[in-house]
C-alpha cells in the first residue's frame, strides 16, 4: 500500500479548519444580532462608501458577484440596506446603509473584536503579529487566483 501524506498537515486543510473555527466563534459571539461574517463584511463595506453598486461592493468584500445578491436581499430585508437606482444608469442599484444597519455595527463591534481576539489567543502574544504578517502575505500573494479577488477600492 501506498503511503500519503497526512492531510492534516497540510495548509490547505489547516486554512480550511481556521475558517471553520473563525465562523464559528463569530456566530457565538454575535448570536445575538442574528448576524454573518460575510453580512458583516458587506455592512462594514457599505458604511464606509455609501452608494457603492454591487459589483464594486462584490470586489471589495471579495465575495462572487452572484451570491451577493442573495446576501444584499437578507440585509435589505432585515432593514440594514436600502438599494436605490442609480440616476445615472437605473439599472444599477446603489447600496445605502440605514439607520438600523449603522446601529447594527455600533452595537456588534465589541463582539467583533471579542471574535478577532478569540481566534488569535492560542498563539503567543509575540507571534500574533507574525502570523498576520504571513496571512496576509499569503492571501495577497494568492489573491488573483480567488475565484473573487478582493479589490481595495473602497475605503484605502
Amino acid at each position: 500500500m501506498k503511503t500519503r501524506n497526512d492531510f492534516h498537515l497540510m495548509p490547505g486543510h489547516l486554512v480550511r479548519r481556521a475558517h471553520q473555527i473563525s465562523v464559528a466563534i463569530f456566530m457565538e459571539e454575535c448570536a445575538a444580532q442574528n448576524v454573518t461574517p460575510v453580512q458583516y463584511a458587506c455592512l462594514s463595506a457599505i458604511a464606509r462608501q455609501p452608494g457603492v453598486d454591487a459589483t464594486r461592493l462584490a470586489a471589495t468584500v471579495a465575495f462572487d458577484r452572484s451570491t451577493l445578491g442573495n446576501v444584499l436581499e437578507r440585509l435589505e430585508a432585515k432593514g440594514w440596506v436600502r438599494r436605490d437606482p442609480s440616476p445615472e444608469d437605473r439599472r444599477i442599484k446603489l447600496v445605502y446603509i440605514t439607520e438600523a444597519g449603522e446601529a447594527l455595527l455600533d452595537a456588534i463591534e465589541p463582539a467583533v473584536l471579542t471574535t478577532q481576539k478569540r481566534l488569535l489567543k492560542p498563539l503567543a502574544p509575540a507571534d500574533r503579529k507574525t502570523f498576520m504578517r504571513l496571512l496576509t502575505e499569503m492571501v495577497d500573494g494568492n489573491n488573483e487566483i480567488s475565484r473573487a479577488p478582493l479589490s481595495r477600492a473602497i475605503g484605502d
